[in-house]
């Protein structure tokens, strides 16, 4: 038995906390650990031959790289035509192992903001072992140097920041300044106007109640322009353009390209229906006109892409992937993936032309690097498996929730014999779509094993459009567990596993799933993975970023929520093993993470513990919410998982 005052829990660097979490980690490492499986997981990771995804600005196409000799990694771009070659030459801009070395800290690349059409500096992008917050430094592209303040650099301390370029001496800023700049949730309220020499002005402001107040540059030529937006809570914004607010209903996502307004409502808005796609001249609109074109009203709008020409629209059909390019003005439409594998546009630049990145792969097939310029869609690349996928394959079926609805899932695996482990992921919230998707990880892990992998695709997502996560937020959300449960029952029931051979595993939203499953049903499965989960939902609002996420769960202090909130909040339903038995569980966290709070993880599997349930526990020191910061801290704790799993499931 664990022991801590649960308020020392709260401390994330609470030396007490630390002590604790470091002495329940080392022996649950220690128990699982795997070095063979975090070998070849880390040889897949780290392997030259997987795909160098590429953005292009202006003439390079830029690259993040991380590998065995540069674990932290390389920024480095190359050409197009060096690219197309097959050995492209890298030119290497930062390297971040070397940074950290050289100036003593835990240095994690979060991203880089080159300056638009001139492609001279950079606003660059640097966690403190994996943490939402960042450090934001100018980066010289010529000298491959940062510009310190004394040279007059801009340099924003580590915070939660939003920035964006205004021209070589200006940024428009929102992050950490003090008293009153941040919202409740711990975001920017304000933006300022930040100038080389050392001026700030605040140009735009939000309420503290609101989630974030964001600003953003669009510096298309003709149609230079300035953007603020107030997020209000997770689903509703304001908007202003060059100073003027877009009269839409605030559940409605504006997205300007050129001359044009496209609108993708969450209910229905002048013509256009939830989550459909409609189209019309920004100035008319500002004009008064309200006559939009609606150019999708047939499928789930999953992502909109625009290159100078084309808009990339890509859709859902019973969670299958289409992307269809659309010429702007015409509006005429080319099918360019038909929905028999899922994929995704990874970069376009419509500043410098019609050129898309597009990656497609399935749960069987390793992700292949389409280049879709002008009217040809050509592979560049494609990824290697590390793992035999001969004889799998992937079925979908529907399961029947408690009230009727019909749940989506699909299941890969051998399915030449009969029922065996079974991992089943799930997520069901804040609009988040699971489409089939290849993994090395899962494949070496689990699948050539001879298991099946199950993921279900739960209300709260987005594959059905707005209304398929409406239908269960607030005090509704007890239908994602009626839905979740609704796939394991049906997984038992055609025969693919017994209860006792099923895993659930699912991460932050998707660890409050597999939280709340495992005190809620604990008979349906044999095993819970539980990642850096939210659990403690009568305080979540007050933990981190937690208050951001009221328009999903509701709100504690509102009476009507909080009753509806108390039935399924994990940490206060866990009951004692001589009431009812639970499942082995395994709950990690990361120490860093700055958006759900490693209390959620600590306090829940020490409330397993002391009520006699089986439960590990595992703390990362580093890697914000992602749970791991490298190659080598994923292949440490996905080893660990699967060998977890393997133990609980199999032996």
């Amino acid at each position: 038995m664990r022991e801590i005052a649960p308020s020392l829990l709260d401390g994330i660097l609470d030396p007490a906390a630390l002590a604790w979490a470091a002495e329940w980690s080392d022996a649950t490492e220690h128990a699982y650990a795997a070095p063979e499986l975090r070998a070849r997981i880390r040889e897949a990771l780290d392997t030259d031959d997987r795909i160098a995804y590429v953005s292009r600005r202006g003439e390079h196409l830029y690259n993040f790289w991380r590998d065995a000799a540069h674990p932290r990694g390389l920024w480095r771009r190359t050409t197009l035509n060096s690219y197309l070659g097959g050995s492209p030459e890298w030119d290497v801009l930062l390297d971040v192992d070397k940074l950290a070395l050289d100036e003593d800290e835990d240095w994690v690349w979060k991203g880089a903001t080159v300056r638009p059409l001139a492609y001279d500096r950079a606003l660059v992008r640097l966690s403190r072992s994996g943490a939402d917050a960042v450090a934001v430094r100018e980066f010289d592209l010529a000298t491959r140097n940062f510009i310190d303040v004394a040279d007059g650099g801009f340099v924003i301390p580590e915070a939660k920041t939003d920035v964006s370029w205004v021209d070589l001496d200006t940024l428009l800023v929102g992050t950490d300044t003090g008293e009153g700049s941040l919202t409740d949730s711990g975001y920017p309220a304000q933006v300022q106007r930040w100038t080389r020499a050392g001026e700030r002005e605040e140009v735009f402001r939000g309420e503290r109640s609101d989630v974030a107040v964001g600003a953003g540059v669009d510096h298309t030529p003709g149609f230079e322009r300035t953007i603020f937006s107030r997020a209000l809570d997770f689903y509703n914004a304001r908007v202003w353009v060059d100073g003027v607010e877009l009269d839409l209903p605030t559940d409605c996502t504006p997205y300007l390209h050129r001359e044009w307004l496209f609108v993708l409502p969450r209910t229905q808005f002048s013509g256009v229906g939830a989550g459909q796609l409609g189209v019309m001249k920004l100035a008319d609109f500002l004009a008064g006109s309200r006559e939009f074109r609606v150019l999708v009203d047939d499928a789930t709008v999953e992502n909109l892409s625009f290159t100078r020409n084309f808009l990339l629209v890509t859709t859902l059909k019973d969670v299958a992937t289409h992307i269809t390019r659309i010429e702007l003005g015409a509006w005429e439409g080319r099918e360019l993936l038909d929905g028999s594998s899922t994929a995704h546009v990874v970069a376009t630049s419509p500043l410098d032309g019609d050129e898309a990145w597009i990656s497609e792969s399935s749960f069987t097939s390793p992700s292949t690097l389409l280049l879709a310029d002008g009217q040809t869609v050509e592979p560049v690349r494609r990824a290697p498996a590390f793992f035999d996928a001969a004889g799998l394959e992937t079925r979908q079926h529907w399961a029947t929730s408690a009230d009727g609805t019909r749940i989506p899932y699909f299941i890969t695996g051998d399915f030449s014999r009969g029922p065996r482990p079974t991992l089943v992921h799930g997520y069901g919230g804040f609009e988040v779509s699971l489409t089939p998707s290849f993994s090395n990880v899962r494949g070496i892990g689990w699948l050539e094993k001879g298991h099946f992998f199950v993921q279900a695709n739960l209300r709260g997502g987005g594959e059905f459009g707005p209304e398929w996560h409406s239908q269960v937020v607030k005090t509704n959300r007890h239908k994602v567990w009626e839905d979740h449960r609704a796939v394991l029952e049906d997984v038992a029931a055609r025969g693919y596993a017994e209860p006792s051979q099923i895993g659930v595993r699912g991460g932050s939203n998707g660890g409050l799933l597999t939280a709340g499953a495992l005190v809620q049903y604990p008979e349906l499965f044999g095993a819970a993975v539980v990642q850096v989960p939210l659990t403690d939902m009568l305080r979540y609002h007050t933990l981190s970023a937690g208050a951001s996420w009221m328009a999903e769960y509701g709100d504690p202090d509102d009476p009507v929520e909080r009753a509806a909130i108390e039935r399924w909040s994990p940490l206060h339903n866990v009951r004692s093993r001589s009431e009812v038995a639970y499942p082995p569980a395994l709950v990690t966290t990361s120490t860093r993470d700055d958006r759900v709070h490693p209390a959620h993880a600590r306090t829940f599997a020490q409330a397993l513990d002391q009520a006699g349930q089986p439960v590990d526990y595992f703390e990362n020191t580093a890697g914000g919410h992602a749970g791991a910061a490298d190659n080598d801290q994923i292949a440490r704790v996905e080893s660990m998982v699967f060998n977890w799993l393997e133990v609980h499931l199999v032996h």
